[in-house]
């Protein structure tokens, strides 16, 4: 087999609708989440709340780019599917990291 033909390793059946859907659903929990907590939940914005916010933020949007790589053809490729789980590990713990500096800016 050339180089090619081995580099290339096509990922088993139902993956990338794992990661789609673990992606999505992740986004969901986020965006209702900072819609909730940035604009109906009581209270003032002080600049405590800019950390967890931009935290928040950019873990949606690491969420995104993670959802945009999995849609991807090249992503049915091992190599392109492990660098899409790395995006979404990325945006799962920022996002931990931003929840937890919200429920501290609210203590």
């Amino acid at each position: 087999m050339s180089e090619i033909e081995t580099a290339r390793k096509p990922l088993p059946q139902g993956y990338r609708q794992g990661i789609i859907t673990a992606i999505t659903v992740l986004l969901g929990f986020s965006l209702a989440f900072l819609r909730f907590w940035g604009t109906e939940a009581p209270g003032e914005w002080t600049s405590k709340s800019v950390i967890p916010g931009v935290m928040l933020t950019a873990a949606v949007v690491l969420q995104i780019i993670a959802l945009y790589r999995a849609l991807r053809l090249a992503d049915d490729e091992e190599h392109e599917y492990q660098q899409t789980v790395q995006w979404f590990i990325a945006s799962a713990t920022l996002l931990l990291f931003g929840l937890a500096a919200a429920a501290w800016e609210l203590a």
